[in-house]
């Protein structure tokens, strides 16, 4: 079964390029020029992996990228990009970016990426260890299956898969160190760049989650990677 892409670009020459290409690949391709159309689509269809020009009409493509985690939807997202400021592609993964590609853009590597990128969700589905634990953190009760964090009030925060995934690593480990390479390949099953990029963001959302309680803290330790501490 092909794979069904949304392609957000405003540029229509260039949309129906990039559509035509990976669907002479293969994929299916949805089309929309505009960023409150993708958005408006998505809550009526579901894609295996969208691609996101950055300026555009309505709404720009990191804001629709941010809209599009906060409802907890984890669809892997490339941006497409003419902006090259590294301040730019971090903006593009601390909005959930999976992978970032500056245009102009060979289409043999837009098509290459868009490959690796389903590849890892792939393997990352099949192989993701089962969220089974109730953890008690601090003023704090993760419970990994149902993707919830309850804090003392009983306030429940709904938490995305990765997250849930990331803070039931941590608290597994609870006040020991744990390298980050083991982390990525636990989680992401993907030690690579991009992932790590990806890692740290959801490791300043765990961190905002948990703020609230002064005796949790997520320590960067330098040169290994980060440890969960709780204190009584």
């Amino acid at each position: 079964m092909a794979k069904k892409l949304l392609l957000v670009e405003d540029d229509p020459n260039l949309g129906f390029i990039v559509k035509d290409n990976l669907e002479d690949r293969g994929f299916e391709v949805v089309h929309c020029e505009d960023g409150k159309q993708a958005d408006d689509l998505l809550y009526k269809e579901t894609f295996d992996l969208l691609l996101l020009d950055v300026m555009m009409p309505k709404k720009d493509g990191f804001t629709l990228a941010e809209d599009i985690r906060a409802r907890n939807i984890q669809t892997p997202i490339i941006f497409m990009t003419a902006r090259e400021m590294i301040e730019d592609k971090m903006r593009g993964f601390k909005a959930g970016a999976d992978d970032y590609i500056t245009k102009p853009f060979d289409f043999e590597e837009l098509y290459m990426r868009i490959e690796a990128v389903l590849k890892r969700k792939s393997v990352q589905e099949a192989i993701a260890p089962p969220l089974s634990s109730e953890y008690n953190i601090g003023h704090f009760k993760l419970i990994a299956p149902e993707l919830k964090l309850i804090d003392e009030k009983g306030s429940v925060y709904t938490l995305t898969k990765k997250e849930a995934g990331l803070l039931e690593y941590l608290a597994r480990y609870a006040n020991q160190p744990i390298k980050r390479e083991e982390i990525l390949r636990s989680i992401w099953n993907d030690d690579s760049y991009f992932a790590g990029r990806s890692m740290d963001v959801y490791i300043t959302k765990l961190r905002k989650y948990l703020k609230s309680d002064p005796n949790i803290e997520i320590q960067n330790v330098h040169g290994v990677g980060f440890k969960l501490n709780v204190t009584q």
